[in-house]
């Protein structure tokens, strides 16, 4: 039996990615493998910081002032830094994996009973198979909305109005963890504002309102994982990413010309600067690639909660600032013309803000996606 054929020819046919079979095979279908230079290999690890969040938690001048110092290293190299005592249950986060290893433990025909489409940002979507055909990642994916400003728990309805009662506790589990990662997100914002040396408040207060997008993503073992990714390399186009991985690893980020990897610690949770905030400090701060490696033999889980401005704020970093830098390196856009760009038009990469400049500031009619692939965020 052909183990690339039969099974490669009903994915694509059904859109259906199941791991229950794709498991079991020897050899990857052609639609998950990757051109080789993706898959060059990690060889070290990244030099990112842990920060020890307690002392600025509690309001220690030091100790924010040596977190800061810390953040502020890493950001301007490349983006990424891990955070420890940082206030979010432990107990919380293991009710959230609870919950996330029951919903893609499903049958596949019980998941797509809240499928993505491309029209929506929200849902289950396996390999990203309802939009492309090759350079699948190896993963599913369950993503949905957060924003405190509703006057129901917005999670909770999501999960009931969508997949039912049944469903009701993942629902509130997940509604308390997005508001934790809301929490802390506004926080660590007022921390990267302390170390950008501008108003503290500022970016807390642009991202208050605004709607998040929270995302399960669950990658099941492969028996050649040195031919296929789990998430292919890009750059998230939103503004801070707070990412909990669990022990088995494979999130490597692109640094120094090299491919690096991100050691997992059950008790920190990996920060990413991203294409919005990068222009919100007027480019001083990096946003990076990264991926995420499958493994031959073991699922590797993590949770990915992504802040996000309201989409019609305006993108401006502080004029204090623009002046030290001494000219403005992006326009004043809205974040959901940013968002409009990287679904429909461009895959988030390292050059995104400077595509999406030339493609904001001459307002072409654009038909046809341009640079799409299975690696777009949203």
């Amino acid at each position: 039996m052909d183990p690339t054929g039969a099974s490669a020819l009903k994915l694509e046919a059904s859109f259906f990615f199941d791991p229950s079979l794709l498991q079991k095979q020897q050899c990857v279908p052609k639609i998950f493998s990757w051109p080789k230079e993706y898959l060059v290999e990690a060889l070290e690890e990244l030099q990112a910081p842990v920060v020890d969040l307690e002392g600025f938690l509690r309001g220690d001048d030091d100790a924010t002032e040596h977190a800061a110092k810390l953040v502020r290293e890493a950001c301007v190299v490349h983006g990424f830094f891990l955070v420890i005592n940082h206030g979010v249950d432990s107990q919380l986060i293991a009710e959230a994996y609870h919950q996330m290893d029951a919903f893609f433990k499903l049958p596949v025909h019980e998941k797509s009973r809240v499928r993505k489409t491309s029209e929506s940002m929200w849902g289950y979507s396996g390999a990203h198979a309802h939009r492309f055909s090759s350079n699948l990642p190896w993963k599913e994916a369950l993503s949905f909305p957060y924003h405190d400003n509703a006057e129901e728990p917005v999670v909770t309805h999501y999960f009931i109005s969508n997949l039912g009662k049944d469903f009701e506790q993942t629902g509130m589990v997940f509604q308390k963890y997005c508001r934790a990662m809301k929490e802390l997100g506004l926080k660590l914002m007022e921390l990267l504002g302390i170390s950008l040396g501008v108003d503290r408040l500022f970016y807390g207060d642009f991202f208050q309102d605004g709607s998040c997008i929270m995302r399960c993503n669950y990658y099941p073992s492969c028996q050649q994982p040195s031919v296929t990714l789990g998430t292919g390399p890009h750059c998230d186009p939103t503004s801070l990413t707070i990412l909990h991985q669990d022990h088995v690893g494979g999130l490597e980020v692109f640094s120094s010309q090299k491919w690096q990897t991100v050691r997992p610690r059950p008790d920190a949770f990996v920060i990413n600067i991203v294409q919005t905030f990068t222009a919100l400090t007027n480019g001083r701060y990096k946003s990076c690639l990264h991926r995420a490696l499958v493994n031959s033999c073991k699922e590797r889980r993590s949770m990915t909660f992504f802040l996000c401005p309201k989409e019609d704020k305006v993108v401006r970093p502080p004029e204090d600032l623009v002046v030290r830098e001494g000219t403005r390196k992006y326009p004043d856009f809205k974040w959901s013309d940013l968002l409009d760009f990287t679904q429909k038009y461009y895959r988030a990469d390292e050059a995104t803000l400077q595509n999406f400049t030339k493609w904001f500031q001459t307002a072409p009619v654009l038909t046809q996606p341009t640079n799409i692939d299975s690696n777009v965020l949203l």
